[in-house]
């Protein structure tokens, strides 16, 4: 039989333009570009390179939301005995170097997660044992706490990153700071009088070596006592109480929410980290609003937004200058939740859950729904069909293959099928 020649090799695309091709590629769902990395040598050390991972960041802004960190979930029948919650939902197709069951932990709470960075303490506001944790490496290190702040009787916790002028896209790996404030009650001139105090620590590249998906007590490699800048007390009136929900962070400054008595009752406690001072902001000028019907927004514009629902509205305010040079709640915007989400007549009560820093984006749940809603544009998205949660703290990371050729191979999860163990799509805009 006479032979055939094979087909002549399809020319190559020039790596710039495979580049542009690849730049592209949605940072939210970064399956798209792990599965590229392996289909040759040549897109991998292309996507694998400093410059496309410089690129690929400044070409899409923000780092995408790849999921979700939670505590516990409303409607649990408190008569059975509680089952551990998984503290990280994904929303993507993400594969991380942990499985979903690891992030499982009965005895810590996610207190904070931002620039790449997870705060653990353990389960209640008495905590005095935090873990600082990598989602991308799944290293974490151990942060031992001042003195002054464990004998608090209620307390808040943050973290964020330590470089100056970084634009937090690829500092996960990089030096933190954590930041505590503690409440401490009957210890002022009057026995019901109550003082805040609180501390930040010194930028800090703590001990990244420990690697196991469980938490050990092995310390960092200093001691986080002498690491530690405290700001005098301030004093709050009586039935102050730092809310659980994470603080948010603009510009050089924390905002922690305070609630009194039933709830029903808001301030904003602001921590400046640059004087190392604290202050009290009045809360909104209306009356019920209440704490778990309320969420602090970092807003895009930088100011601080605040935001809280009544039955099916949601009224959003922010913290603005006025024209004799004092700051003051205006309110921003009405939104009839009712004309936009596909919910009628819910049986639950709407909850807001959380929102992302530095954008006008908040999270709502209703109905075993969880929908995310812009703001600005009033677009909206369902996020996961699940029980109600208490809370929602998202995961803003870029993931594209450098950290996967990083990660050990036992680690590694790269078939086509990667991640759809563990993920849940997004769904689409409306």
């Amino acid at each position: 039989m006479p032979t055939t020649t094979p087909p002549p090799a399809a020319p190559s695309l020039p790596g710039e333009l495979l580049e542009e091709i690849f730049l592209r590629f949605p940072p939210d769902e970064p399956s798209f570009l792990m599965r590229a990395s392996l289909a040759s040598k040549l897109w991998f050390v292309l996507l694998t390179g400093p410059n496309f991972q410089s690129r690929y960041r400044e070409f899409h802004g923000s780092p995408p939301m790849l999921g979700f960190f939670c505590n516990q979930i409303d409607g649990s029948d408190l008569e059975e005995e509680e089952k551990p919650v998984s503290h990280f939902v994904p929303t993507t197709k993400f594969g991380s170097c942990i499985s979903k069951e690891d992030w499982i932990e009965t005895d810590y709470d996610v207190w904070d997660c931002r620039h790449g960075h997870v705060l653990f303490g353990q389960k209640g506001r008495r905590s005095t044992e935090f873990i600082v944790r990598n989602p991308m490496t799944a290293c974490w290190t151990e942060v031992h706490t001042p003195k002054r702040y464990m004998g608090g009787d209620n307390r808040g916790a943050a973290v964020f990153c330590a470089m100056t002028g970084c634009d937090h896209r690829p500092c996960h790996e990089g030096p933190f700071r954590m930041a505590f404030v503690c409440l401490y009650l009957g210890v002022g001139e009057e026995d019901d009088d109550s003082i805040v105090y609180a501390g930040v620590s010194l930028p800090q590249m703590c001990n990244w070596s420990n690697s196991c998906s469980k938490f050990l007590s092995k310390p960092c490699s200093e001691p986080w006592s002498k690491r530690w800048s405290n700001s005098s007390g301030l004093h709050v009136p009586s039935g102050a109480w730092i809310d659980s929900v994470p603080p948010v962070l603009i510009e050089d400054s924390l905002y922690f929410m305070i609630s009194y008595y039933d709830g029903a009752c808001i301030e904003v406690l602001k921590y400046d980290l640059s004087s190392n001072c604290l202050s009290l902001i009045d809360g909104l000028p209306v009356e019920d609003v209440f704490a778990d019907a309320t969420r602090l927004i970092a807003m895009e514009d930088t100011n601080l937004g605040l935001a809280h629902v009544d039955r099916l509205t949601l009224y959003l305010w922010s913290r603005q200058m006025g024209y004799n040079g004092v700051p003051s709640w205006t309110q921003r915007i009405v939104i009839d939740l009712n004309n936009l989400l596909p919910v009628r007549n819910p049986n639950r009560r709407l909850k807001l859950i959380g929102s992302v820093e530095g954008s006008d984006i908040i999270f709502v749940t209703i109905d075993f729904g969880i929908y995310e809603i812009n703001l600005k544009s009033l677009r909206w998205k369902t996020i996961t069909k699940t029980e109600s949660l208490c809370a929602l703290i998202p995961y803003m990371s870029f993931y594209i293959p450098k950290e996967m050729e990083e990660r050990p191979a036992t680690q590694m999860r790269l078939t086509d099928d990667v991640g759809l163990n563990m993920g849940l799509p997004l769904g689409r805009w409306r």
